[in-house]
């Protein structure tokens, strides 16, 4: 990890709502008002050059949204969000912009939908090549064939179609296609979920190494608090679209401080055998069309009490609880 003080990516209150409404008709017959849904509000976070920050949350809590809204593909509500010191969302000089799109690549959650079924691996690792206009002619077959190798692949790999490879080999495209332009910044939406254990071990591997070769930074995805471990510099923990916790990699893992950080880290199995009181994470995300007042965790938090209720907790020194605030977690 780098030891630059200066972030390399800043998320500034980045929000994003979904209109969810019934059709205008509809509405007008039955008498019903327009409805939002806060995929994500009020999002801030940093990431420094060649470190792993890590979103962690259950399904539902908007990580996947804000893995989109970072690399561009879906457009902000509010907030903003700079990559090397250039706005994705303000108004910056085209060509800046397009230059840092070289430098940003995305890898999705499931490699069976994310590559072309009718093109051959190569043309699929090649596609941000010609777009960006980087190689032309014999220079991109080369480049291919050094990317597929890069992977664990064969060059004579990239004749073949998607479908004749297993689900680890077509992350692997995918890792590869994302490092065809060269990126510096790999936004990793839940990259392994889709693998069996024993692959998953492999990319992970490969992702880090790749990490280490190039000075590669991620923003990573996901679910699992164990790949979560394997992987991650720092993290933050996700509910209902808003961080409610945000440290260290080791910290986190040793020293949670969230009512909900720790039901997660609860509900992985205790493998150690240490014995230790467990909590495990009760009930389901609420619905986040209506979401509850206050701190929208605490129909499920157990130390939560009326101040819970009625105020939205802010994030004081990396953690959003009252309870936490007034000393009631310990």
């Amino acid at each position: 990890m780098s030891g630059a003080t200066k972030p390399y990516v800043t998320v500034r209150d980045l929000r994003r709502v979904f209109d969810v409404s019934r059709p205008w008709l509809n509405r007008v017959l039955e008498n019903l008002p327009k409805a939002y849904l806060k995929a994500v509000d009020g999002l801030s976070f940093e990431i420094r050059k060649g470190e792993t920050f890590a979103l962690v949350g259950e399904s539902g809590s908007g990580k996947s949204t804000v893995a989109r809204m970072v690399v561009g593909l879906l457009p902000v509500s509010g907030g903003d969000v700079t990559i090397d010191g250039i706005s994705m969302t303000g108004h910056h000089d085209p060509a800046e912009k397009m230059a840092l799109r070289k430098r940003i690549q995305m890898i999705f959650q499931d490699p069976y939908a994310s590559l072309n079924p009718r093109w051959r691996v190569e043309r699929i690792i090649a596609e941000p090549i010609h777009a960006f206009g980087l190689l032309k002619g014999a220079d991109v077959t080369k480049r291919v064939g050094e990317l597929l190798t890069l992977v664990g692949l064969h060059p004579d790999d990239g004749k073949k179609f998607p479908h004749e490879f297993s689900g680890g080999q077509r992350q692997r495209i995918a890792i590869a296609r994302a490092l065809a332009s060269s990126a510096e910044f790999i936004v990793c939406d839940e990259p392994t979920s889709a693998l069996d254990v024993s692959v998953q071990a492999q990319i992970l591997n490969l992702m880090r190494d790749l990490q280490k070769e190039f000075g590669l930074t991620y923003l990573f995805i996901s679910h699992n608090l164990a790949v979560v471990r394997h992987m991650a510099d720092r993290i933050g923990v996700m509910y209902l679209g808003r961080l409610v916790e945000v440290s260290e990699g080791k910290r986190l893992f040793s020293h949670p401080r969230h009512p909900y950080t720790r039901m997660l880290l609860d509900a992985v199995p205790d493998l150690g055998m240490t014995g230790r009181e467990r909590q495990m994470v009760a009930g389901e995300i609420p619905n986040p069309i209506s979401p509850p007042s206050g701190c929208t965790f605490h129909p499920r938090c157990p130390l939560a009490n009326e101040r819970c209720a009625r105020e939205a907790p802010a994030m004081l020194d990396g953690v959003a609880c009252h309870a936490v605030e007034e000393g009631r977690s310990a």
